[in-house]
Order: structure tokens, then C-alpha cells, then sequence
């Protein structure tokens, strides 16, 4: 299993990765593609990934279910490098953005599928804790991407080896994932029952053929496909108005939506992709180094969710962790009322009283990013534990969608929001939304650690029953304990 999950976290590195080396490249480029760069050319070469992924994400939601998890990834692993070619030959800004775009595609797809092939294939105690997995593969590709960035500063044409250098671990995934095997729901829903069973026995250790065999009932009863006999097309339109109409499935989706969207709008992506150009903007000497503390402390406190996740609960991480993201945004938004801030590259050094605001910047970051990494950066990507099979692919992937249109929306407006309102009132409204999503998460988000997928959905049926869902978790803990 642990294989497994490392080997399928490859397109978590690559998607950290992708959406990392840009923040370091935007102020390495200089005139590399025939101009300097203003920040328009910045928010687009930025929002053109986001703008792939989104589409990537949802033409995965909708081909997962006929073509299944396997392949899904390997052709984003073409894409992958098919992106960072025409990057790193790239010689005019719109070359850079039709790279960044096919990339995107690679990323949307990547975004989806490994967690739902991570999900799919883990035991229901351990589900949080692998895909966290690949959520730790995104924030050590961020902060690889960021040394390498830093290292490559003074080099000439460094970034563009920053780009190449991400097509050894697409490459690598696409060689090993024809070894992986498909995941036994999606082979129980395409009627493969043997190879189902097969690799149950393979996936877990020591298990016996009645075990086996209760795994295989359980998959067939709860994920009994309702679309069979219907052509390709009908059965994804079926799908989708299932996903709809029917109130369990509805949920999942309201939830695993409103979920994405806080990630994105709560505004940490503003600084995977502009951390370097704010810096820059502050008056620090190495921006992309000092950029690499945001990436860092990303990495650190994922693994503090990585820990914490099956024991602590989704929920809970969520709620006690949004309101440590507001305070951080706040402490940050009175930092940059005290402090001078150019996006034109010519911004003054920091010194007296400016620099120990400026330090104390870097330390706001530092509290935003830690809470965030803690909570909303890692729980949203449990969504497909959410959705019943038969809809987990529709479901998951209008999901996604909502996660990249969130941060399409983020990268191509963040810097004139710097511009517009001041850095001030652009982390002040995130900071709002913060408090904002806080509430919201109380009222809708059910504890869904330890439950099986198909009870999760059960729970849903009738009511968003946060009460029950902490009840059957206390009782599973007891009975845990009790068997240890």
C-alpha cells in the first residue's frame, strides 16, 4: 500500500513542482522572452495553468469512469512533458503561456486522480493519513522547486532548466504506473471481478479469501451502477443529474465544493505563485530565498497534518485551524500598511523600523502558512471519500473544477489587487473570507474519518448529521481500543 501511494504521489510532486518554479522564474526571466516582464504578462503566464488545469480537471471527472484511474494518470504524464518542452524553448511571453497551459491540463488531471486512486485503494483507517501522502508530494515538490529556483538565480537562462528539470519525475511515473494496478471499485464497477479480487490480495497483507470475498459484496452492493446499458454519453449524462438531484449526492458535492473553493479563496496560492514578486515588492535583497520559508513551512506542517488527520479528525483539524489563518492575514495586513511596496522591481531596501516590519511580514506568513497547511490545505483532497462510485468521477471532478476556477480567479487578479487596493486591503479581504469560511464549515462539514466510503454516503442521505457522524466515530475509536 505504502508502494502504492508513492508511487501514485509522483503527480502531487509534479503538481507542487509545476505551480512552484513559477514564483522563482518570474523574477529570473528578465528578458529572456523578448521583453521584460510587466505584472499583466505575470498574471497571465500564471493564470494560464490554472486556466489548463481547470479544464483538465473537469474532462477528468467526466473519462475517469469509462477509461479508468491508470490511464488517466500516464496521459497526464504526457502532458507533463509535453508543457515543460515548449517552456523551455519558449522565447516569447505567449510561447510560455501556451507551455504553462498544456502543463496545466497535466496538472488538473494529476490534481484528481491521485487522491482518487490513493483513496480507492486504502483502508479505512489509514485512507487520511496516504492521501496526505500525496498532499506532502505537492509541498516538497513547492519547496524543491524553490531551492533549485534560488540556486539557479544568478545562472543564466537557470530557469529554464528549473522548467526541464520536471520532466525526469513525469517520465518516471510514466514508466512505472505500467506495473500499478487498476483500483478494485473501478474494476467491480466495470464487472472485473477477478482482477478485483486479485488485487485485494495483493494490496493487503495476510488477507483471507472470506475477507476477500465480504470486500468484493460490499463493493457491489454500494457501488451498484444504475447507468449500465445506457451508450457512453448517456450514462456520463445520467451520472451528472444523479449528482444532482439525488440529495446524498448533492451534499457531497456542496460540501466537497464549498471545501475547494475556501482553499483557493482564502488566498495561500497568491504566495506559491507571486511569494518571490511580493518579496521583491517588499525591498528584500533574494526574494526567491526568502520565498522559500512560505514553501518550507508548507512542507513542515503538512507533515503535522500527515500525523494528525485519522486521529484528530477532518473537522476539527478545519475548525481549529481557519481561525490561525485569519489571525496570520490580519498580522500581515498591519505589516503592510507600515511598509513601502513597488511591483515595478525598483522598491528601496528595508531598513530602521520598515525592516522589522518587513521581518514581521515573513513572520505573518509563516503563522498563515502553518494553519493552513495544518487544515484547509490538506482536507479538501479527501473529497472522493465523500461520493458514492457511481458518481465519485462526475463528483470529484466538478470538485477540482471549483479548486482551479478558484485559483485561476486568485492568479489572475492577485497582483492587480495588490495594485488596486494595497497589499493592506487584498490580505485584509482574505483574512475576511477566512472568518467567513469558519462558519460555514461548522454547519456543513461532517467528521468522515475512519468511515468506511459507503457509510459516508449512507450518512449523507437525509441531512449533513454532524452529530451522528461524531457519534459513529467515538464508537469506532472505542471499539478500536477495545480490540487493540
Amino acid at each position: 500500500m505504502f508502494l502504492l501511494t508513492l508511487v501514485a504521489s509522483f503527480s502531487g510532486f509534479l503538481f507542487g513542482y509545476d505551480t512552484g518554479y513559477i514564483s522563482g522564474a518570474l523574477v529570473s526571466i528578465g528578458t529572456d522572452l523578448g521583453k521584460s516582464l510587466s505584472y499583466s504578462d505575470k498574471e497571465l503566464i500564471t493564470a494560464s495553468t490554472a486556466l489548463g488545469a481547470l479544464i483538465g480537471g473537469i474532462i477528468a471527472g467526466f473519462t475517469t469512469d469509462m477509461l479508468g484511474r491508470k490511464r488517466i494518470i500516464m496521459f497526464a504524464n504526457i502532458l507533463f512533458v509535453v508543457g515543460a518542452a515548449v517552456q523551455t524553448g519558449a522565447h516569447t511571453v505567449w510561447t510560455m503561456i501556451v507551455g504553462r497551459f498544456i502543463m496545466g491540463w497535466g496538472v488538473g488531471l494529476a490534481s484528481l486522480i491521485a487522491p482518487l486512486y490513493i483513496s480507492e485503494l486504502s483502508p479505512s483507517r489509514f485512507r487520511g493519513r496516504l492521501v496526505v501522502l500525496n498532499v506532502l508530494a505537492i509541498t516538497s515538490g513547492q519547496v524543491i522547486a524553490y531551492a533549485i529556483g534560488a540556486g539557479l538565480t544568478h545562472v543564466e537562462n537557470g530557469w529554464r532548466i528549473l522548467v526541464a528539470l520536471s520532466i525526469i519525475p513525469a517520465v518516471a511515473q510514466f514508466i512505472l504506473f505500467f506495473f500499478m494496478p487498476e483500483t478494485p471499485r473501478y474494476l467491480v464497477r466495470s464487472g472485473n471481478i477477478s482482477a478485483a479480487e486479485s488485487i485485494i490480495r495483493r494490496t493487503y497483507r495476510n488477507v483471507s479469501e472470506a475477507e476477500v470475498a465480504r470486500k468484493i459484496k460490499l463493493l457491489q452492493e454500494f457501488n451498484l451502477d444504475t447507468s449500465k446499458g445506457r451508450t457512453r454519453l448517456s450514462r456520463l449524462w445520467y451520472n451528472y443529474k444523479a449528482l444532482h438531484t439525488l440529495p446524498s449526492n448533492f451534499r457531497a458535492l456542496f460540501i466537497a465544493c464549498s471545501l475547494q473553493a475556501i482553499q483557493q479563496f482564502c488566498g495561500f496560492n497568491s504566495l506559491m505563485y507571486f511569494s518571490a514578486t511580493i518579496f521583491e515588492g517588499v525591498g528584500f535583497a533574494n526574494s526567491t530565498a526568502v520565498s522559500l520559508i512560505v514553501a518550507g513551512t508548507n512542507f513542515i506542517f503538512t507533515c503535522v497534518a500527515f500525523t494528525l488527520i485519522d486521529h484528530l479528525g477532518r473537522r476539527r483539524m478545519l475548525l481549529c485551524t481557519l481561525w490561525g489563518m485569519c489571525a496570520g492575514l490580519v498580522l500581515c495586513a498591519i505589516a503592510f500598511h507600515f511598509i513601502p511596496f513597488s511591483l515595478d522591481g525598483n522598491a528601496p531596501a528595508l531598513e530602521g523600523s520598515q525592516h522589522t516590519w518587513g521581518i514581521i511580514v515573513i513572520i505573518a506568513m509563516i503563522i498563515y502558512v502553518a494553519f493552513y497547511a495544518s487544515g484547509i490545505g490538506n482536507v479538501p483532497w479527501q473529497q472522493s471519500e465523500l461520493f458514492p462510485m457511481a458518481v465519485r468521477g462526475v463528483g470529484t471532478g466538478l470538485s477540482t473544477a471549483t479548486n482551479w476556477a478558484g485559483n485561476l480567479v486568485v492568479s489572475a487578479t492577485f497582483l492587480t489587487m495588490l495594485r488596486n487596493i494595497t497589499p493592506t486591503g487584498t490580505f485584509a479581504f482574505f483574512a475576511a473570507l477566512c472568518a467567513v469560511s469558519e462558519v460555514l464549515v461548522y454547519f456543513i462539514y461532517p467528521e468522515t474519518a475512519g468511515l468506511p466510503l459507503e457509510e459516508i454516503h449512507e450518512l449523507l442521505s437525509d441531512g449533513f448529521h454532524i452529530k451522528e457522524a461524531n457519534k459513529r466515530q467515538r464508537e469506532r475509536k472505542r471499539s478500536s481500543r477495545s480490540a487493540d
